[in-house]
């Protein structure tokens, strides 16, 4: 199997780089990325360019990711958190989202490439649990 990691993943509400600085202070940990909305949205209306995309956090060797939450989805407190399963090949997240999505509460988003990875989805399984498939191929 190549699962890398399972880690938490922060959505806050519009206050992600606050949350960074925050939990950056609580864990003593390092930011390792920051991507403000601007930096990855092409065309990135005014209002949204100082939203957090994605922040990566070395707490000890254990990543947190924070990001704010999608201005067009609703901020939802109780559900803003998720596990992430980091993968390192298309095909095992393709294994992985094929098994989560049976009977799942609610897809967010299919597995595709984005930007920043070659298969990402995020959904909802059959049981309530939200989860984020991320695909980090080697440099």
């Amino acid at each position: 199997m190549a699962v890398k990691a399972l880690e938490i993943y922060l959505v806050t509400d519009g206050n992600g780089a606050e949350a960074v600085d925050f939990y950056k202070n609580v864990f003593h940990a390092e930011v390792t990325s920051f991507m403000l909305f601007k930096d990855g949205v092409p065309d990135c209306p005014k209002e949204h360019e100082h939203l957090l995309m994605n922040a990566q956090l070395d707490i000890n060797g254990i990543r947190l990711q924070i990001s704010d939450e999608n201005p067009s989805f609703p901020y939802q407190a109780g559900v803003n958190m998720t596990t992430a399963i980091i993968v390192d090949n298309v095909e095992e997240a393709k294994t992985i989202y094929d098994k989560l999505k049976v009977d799942a509460e609610n897809i967010n988003l299919e597995l595709q490439e984005t930007f920043w990875s070659p298969a990402y989805a995020n959904l909802t399984d059959k049981y309530g649990m939200m989860w984020q498939i991320n695909t980090e191929l080697a440099n």
